[in-house]
């Protein structure tokens, strides 16, 4: 596991424009490439399919990483818990749960991330509920859906949108607005030094034009459903995985009296297998979103 740890990776703090750069050269895995890897790590526990799998994620993670500058933390630094979510993701995935490493990992990044900022704003002087760090790393998205752009403090009418949205208290909107404000960089900020070739963070903005980020929002919850739901099917026996398959999960669902002739069973006792199928898929989701901090989502 030592051999893990010092896995060799590009670093951030060698500059940001050049740490973008490089992560570009890793090619991204194919399904099949990437499962032989997980495989060879989680069997033989060989370091440079460790790394593979590790490197050829670091985009995601600075991607997810991007998402949340403008705290006042050195952006490298945030960059570089992110890449400690992904080492920890790729230490824990499991290849033959049936998804893929980046759906995975985004969890564990964005969680490696999470747990960073707090431990640097101290948040614990202003409370730890849910609903505080919910404000804490929503306020932003928050005032860009109301149109309050401007700096500064917030307008009443603004600071009541945001409180009910995100159920908080409107003086905790205020104060931690307050807190918050002053620290976004400028969006023309280069990455890394100055010369031809330079990155701007503006660049690594998605078009709000064209809803990419809400396309990027539907299609991580998506995969993060079908992740928990291939999870959740080893609760369930091969007959009843099949009828659970054919009646609820397929294009065209298979009707009771075809599957009692394939079973040799009575349409009634199909119909039981399969509420108590789902009803054992359902529970074990549950607790699966639980664990993974989604249960609103399910």
């Amino acid at each position: 596991m030592s051999s893990y740890a010092n896995l060799p990776a590009p670093s951030p703090e060698q500059g940001l424009n050049r740490y973008m750069q490089e992560i570009r050269k890793f090619p991204l895995l194919e399904p099949e490439e990437e499962y032989m890897l997980a495989k060879a790590w989680v069997d033989h526990q060989d370091p440079k399919a460790a790394h593979r799998l590790v490197t050829s994620h670091l985009r995601l993670a600075a991607k997810i990483a991007m998402g949340y500058r403008g705290y006042g933390l050195p952006q490298a630094e945030v960059i570089s818990e992110a890449n400690v979510g992904l080492m920890q993701a790729v230490k824990r995935f499991d290849p033959e749960k049936g998804f893929r490493l980046a759906t995975y990992a985004m969890w564990w990044i964005r969680a490696s991330i999470q747990e960073y900022i707090l431990r640097s704003w101290s948040l614990v002087k202003l409370g730890t509920t849910s609903a505080q760090k919910k404000l804490f790393f929503n306020l932003r998205k928050a005032k860009a859906k109301v149109g309050a752009l401007e700096e500064g403090d917030l307008r009443p009418e603004n600071v009541a949108q945001i409180a009910r949205d995100l159920s908080v208290s409107e003086d905790e909107v205020i104060a931690m607005n307050r807190r918050l404000s002053g620290s976004d960089a400028s969006l023309n900020a280069t990455v890394g030094g100055d010369g031809e070739g330079s990155t701007q963070w503006q660049d690594w903005l998605e078009d709000e034009d064209s809803d990419q980020a809400g396309a990027y929002a539907e299609r991580d919850e998506l995969e993060a459903r079908r992740a928990l739901l291939a999870q959740a099917m080893s609760v369930l026996n091969d007959r009843e995985k099949d009828i659970l398959v054919q009646r609820r999960l397929s294009d065209e669902p298979v009707t009771l009296e075809d599957l009692s002739e394939s079973y040799g069973v009575s349409r009634e006792r199909i119909r039981q297998i399969e509420v108590r199928a789902f009803e054992k898929l359902q529970a074990k989701m549950t607790e699966l979103a639980r664990g993974k901090g989604m249960l609103a989502g399910v």
